[in-house]
């Protein structure tokens, strides 16, 4: 059974999902963005026929295609509305990080996609690296133990010029700062790894040298979780003079781990009281070394959600996952413009609100 699929959204992530899209043998009938110039490029990139659609309006494509799968890739500030739209067509998504801007948008999607039997994935691809794999396969486990507190570090650059590339980043109506955007995949990770539900925030961010943009370069959080764990995030787009690393550590009473590389899909220390396997065999077998911090974790993403869609089961990463980490990020900015800690869960909140907050 052959879906058939389309793009919205030709923009800097596009590649990797119609590699994935093409790898998963999909039948990509259209594509579509503002900027036709971008739908020539990713065209000619992919040697897509010339008989795949082209539009400008995501609405017109909605209407006049018949589409099994979409993924959204546009600006962050407009995956809710474009959800939102396709959702009420009958089409199942995948929507880039974050899921929405706000957690009523978020909500709305999860909502109206129960409503209509609509599989929603939040692509959140780190959580397919087999490094990632494997460390959640000695959680589930329980190898772990008693989980202590994990941390993810997110130490990269972005300079002026990928911000002029593209206007709306760094800007809070359509993106959020280095939180949101570039540390929500570790952010995820650290979540999933220690249980999920997150109870309080502490957090502080600031504008530290990109003052061409409106929201943080530099985002530092203390959060709690239900099962009495704790995580540490510290996030910024200042480190000289290019990325650095991305790192996830989880420390359990009976379980050290690290992973790292450039999005962490390497196990660089594994120690288990239990010593069912070799620390020096793990590390060598879980190296992978991707060409970016994108990874490897499109691919088998679209695996799960083609599976997802014929089986009538929910995707491995699902619209409530993107939820959870959006309210992460939104209350680490909503603890740092308040200067105090907050409780979760939050019911409303949207990026919107910190509009002015580091203005100069």
């Amino acid at each position: 059974m052959s879906l058939k699929y389309a793009l919205i959204g030709c923009g800097r992530i596009s590649p990797n999902h119609i590699a994935a899209a093409q790898d998963n043998n999909l039948e990509i009938v259209a594509i579509c963005d503002i900027d036709v110039t971008k739908m020539d490029e990713i065209s000619d990139k992919f040697k897509l026929s010339n008989n795949i659609h082209r539009y400008v309006d995501y609405k017109d494509m909605v209407k006049n295609e018949k589409l099994d799968l979409i993924a959204i890739c546009t600006e962050s500030g407009k995956h809710g509305e474009i959800a939102l739209n396709c959702i009420e067509e009958g089409i199942n998504l995948i929507i880039e990080k974050p899921i929405a801007l706000s957690l009523e948008e978020a909500d709305e999607i999860i909502f109206r996609a129960k409503e209509k039997n609509i599989k929603v994935c939040a692509c959140h691809q780190n959580r397919f690296n087999k490094s990632i794999q494997k460390i959640r396969q000695a959680y589930e486990e329980n190898r772990f133990g008693k989980l202590l507190h994990g941390t993810a570090h997110i130490r990269w650059n972005r300079g002026k010029d990928y911000y002029i590339q593209a206007p709306w980043r760094g800007t809070w109506e359509q993106d959020g700062g280095a939180l949101m955007n570039q540390c929500i995949h570790n952010i995820d990770l650290l979540i999933w790894m220690m249980g999920e539900e997150v109870t309080e925030v502490i957090g502080i961010t600031d504008n530290l040298i990109h003052d061409f943009i409106e929201a943080e370069d530099v985002g530092l959080a203390l959060l709690k979780f239900s099962n009495g764990s704790y995580g540490i995030v510290e996030g910024t787009t200042n480190i000289y003079p290019r990325n650095l690393e991305e790192t996830l550590y989880i420390f359990g009473e009976k379980g050290t781990v690290k992973a790292g590389g450039k999005s962490v899909n390497l196990i660089e220390e594994w120690q288990f009281a239990d010593e069912i396997d070799n620390s020096e065999e793990i590390k060598a077998k879980y190296n992978e070394n991707p060409p970016n911090v994108y990874g490897y974790g499109h691919k088998p993403l679209y695996t799960d959600m083609i599976d997802a869609i014929i089986n009538d089961r929910k995707p491995y990463i699902t619209a409530e996952d993107g939820r959870r980490v959006l309210e992460v990020v939104l209350a680490i900015y909503k603890s740092a413009a308040e200067d105090k800690k907050i409780k979760l869960p939050l019911n409303k909140c949207s990026t919107m609100e910190f509009k002015g907050r580091f203005d100069r």
